[in-house]
């Protein structure tokens, strides 16, 4: 008789070697530095749609985030709504940044920056931003997969965090983007999947929806609400309105970071972004969580820790899983998992190497460094990366979703130089940087350095550094005086980036009506306003809150629809692709002309 841990072992073996495959292939093919970090620009429609969907959700939400609302009930359940917070910055920004990489010939997020505000400043903040970014998430990717190995196979939990790292190592620094891309399209695939399989055989263990949610009635009226008051604490999660607002602050992080900059450089066009952020993202992967992850959390709750053999909220998923799934299908779902650890760890390593190789190596160390060299570097960068990512996975045993919080809330503050290159916010290069170095100063003494101050007044440290990082900005922005290069250079960026996406009559209407809707969505749906969800209305057998959110969701994913096709955020016509083709004026060269960098080439 085979062995449920057979059964794992030889799922992931056949799910390994296809990682390994890839690896293999996308090396074969990098021949050039911009080939191997942003995969010449050329990523298909769909391979985007699945990978970006891969990307924004991971082992966190896959183990962690049913593992917190077990832990504090369906308050926590509000944390589903990433599935439109997540890509409503991309809908924001990642149309605009395409246009922008195409016509300046832009690589990494510091080539963009340091272009628009004219200071290298920028471009040192970018890499401090995508290291600290990439470390702490991998980390919380490190930490779920050593957890999951422990409770299917027995494997200590070091060592098989091992084993995932030396399999994401291999195909990202091998491969690069392009690789990092083509597994993450088949592990979107099977992160969903898999959560709704396990959330699945869970509801069928305990009895079908009927039993279930009348079993529910019976759970402590704390699990089913959300804190009417405002509660003030040192260093403990209360979801009050306000704190899951910030929280989705922090959340909302994930396609403001570097990485994602380079995701959307990376497309050979930008038509896959408004299905991604509509229908891949928020219909697909809001389907999962807010019925099947819920359904795991509160079904943990109904059975009980002592039963399950749990301890912590990072115990929950493996625990169900080997509790509930027969062999085969545990072999399944354990691969759906770490397909969703890998597919967050796999960019935010290769991205993150990509942009110490190019904004520092590069930069400043080897400006004459041909492609071969600029990828043997990022190759190199790519195992440090894993290795601090390593100690701090050994180092820091909090919460699974709090550590990826930290690391989101870090993203989160890109906003403010996002809003500027995109969008013309009128800071400067000094207001953007001391914004910046503000923001980081915030959120660290927010979230871990104080251990008093954690998540003040329940706001997360996204919410904090983010705020603080617009006040300084704008503040600093009214001091001193510009030079007229740098001026002339955004007044440049911004007229042209206007021309080409500026809205028809029709996506002007529908854009006035969104600056109403999608403030009264946030207010009610993650708001405090979501606290009116305690006593709402309750259909199908669902609690009053858990029925609230639900509501919300479907009339979210119409917001959505509205704000990238409608609207025209993400909507992009031929002939904006085909100005942004023709009109280019490089400003950053892939491999230095006789040591020079930087210097502008116009091509028509």
């Amino acid at each position: 008789m085979v062995t449920p841990q057979a059964w794992v072992w030889t799922f992931v073996g056949a799910y390994w070697l296809y990682c390994i495959y890839w690896g293999i292939k996308g090396a074969l093919q990098a021949k050039t530095a911009s080939g191997y970090m942003i995969a010449g620009r050329q990523l298909p429609m769909w391979i985007f749609i699945l990978a970006a969907t891969a990307t924004s959700f991971s082992g966190w939400t896959f183990v962690g985030h049913p593992g917190l609302i077990w832990k504090d009930g369906m308050a926590y359940a509000f944390a589903s709504f990433y599935v439109l917070t997540i890509p409503i910055t991309g809908a924001f920004f990642a149309k605009r940044q395409w246009l922008l990489g195409k016509r300046y010939g832009f690589i990494t997020p510091g080539d963009m920056y340091s272009y628009y505000y004219g200071t290298e400043a920028m471009r040192v903040l970018v890499v401090v931003v995508a290291f600290l970014y990439s470390a702490f998430y991998s980390a919380v990717q490190l930490l779920a997969s050593g957890s999951l190995f422990h409770w299917v196979t027995g494997i200590p939990v070091m060592e098989g965090a091992m084993l995932l790292a030396a399999i994401v190592v291999f195909y990202v620094a091998a491969g690069g983007l392009r690789s990092i891309a083509a597994v993450d399209a088949l592990q979107a695939i099977l992160l969903v999947a898999g959560i709704i399989t396990l959330g699945a055989f869970v509801l069928d263990a305990l009895g079908g929806w009927a039993v279930f949610s009348s079993q529910l009635r019976t759970v402590e009226a704390r699990y089913l609400q959300i804190p009417a008051v405002m509660k003030v604490t040192a260093g403990e999660q209360i979801w009050t309105g306000t704190m899951i607002l910030t929280y989705m602050f922090s959340l909302m992080g994930i396609q403001s970071s570097p990485a994602f900059t380079m995701w959307s450089f990376s497309n050979k066009n930008p038509r896959p972004f408004p299905w991604q952020q509509t229908f891949a993202s928020t219909f697909v992967v809001g389907f999962a969580l807010f019925f099947f992850t819920a359904i795991q959390g509160m079904g943990g709750r109904l059975v009980g820790a002592d039963v399950l053999g749990i301890r912590t909220d990072a115990d929950l998923v493996p625990a169900l899983m080997t509790r509930y799934l027969p062999p085969i299908a545990l072999a399944f779902v354990t691969i759906g998992a770490l397909a969703a650890m890998q597919s967050t760890a796999s960019p935010y390593i290769g991205t993150g190497s990509t942009i110490l190789s190019r904004d520092v190596y590069f930069r400043y160390i080897r400006p004459n460094a041909g492609h071969r060299e600029q990828i043997w570097t990022a190759r190199v960068f790519a195992v440090i990366i894993v290795v601090v990512a390593f100690v701090i996975a050994v180092t820091n045993q909090s919460a699974l979703v709090m550590l990826g919080g930290l690391a989101t809330a870090f993203g989160t503050l890109m906003y403010l130089p996002l809003l500027g290159v995109v969008y013309g916010l009128r800071v400067t290069g000094l207001g953007t940087v001391l914004g910046l170095i503000a923001g980081i100063a915030a959120v660290f003494l927010t979230d871990i350095l104080v251990p008093g101050w954690k998540y003040p007044l329940t706001i997360h440290s996204a919410g904090w550094g983010l705020g603080i990082a617009i006040v300084v900005g704008l503040l600093a922005s009214l001091l001193g005086k510009e030079s007229e290069e740098s001026i002339a250079r955004r007044r440049e960026v911004r007229e042209w980036l206007d021309s080409v996406d500026g809205p028809t009559e029709s996506q002007k209407k529908w854009r006035k009506a969104m600056w109403v809707v999608v403030p009264v969505w946030y207010i009610f749906a993650i708001g405090p306003g979501a606290v009116l969800g305690n006593n709402a209305f309750s259909f199908l057998g669902f609690p009053p809150l858990w029925s609230w959110q639900i509501a919300w969701w479907l009339v979210g994913i119409a917001m959505m629809w509205a704000l990238t096709f409608k609207a025209g955020l993400s909507l992009t016509t031929d002939e904006q692709i085909a100005r942004a083709e023709k009109e280019t004026r490089y400003v950053v060269h892939e491999v230095a002309p006789e040591a020079t960098v930087g210097v502008a080439v116009t091509r028509s």
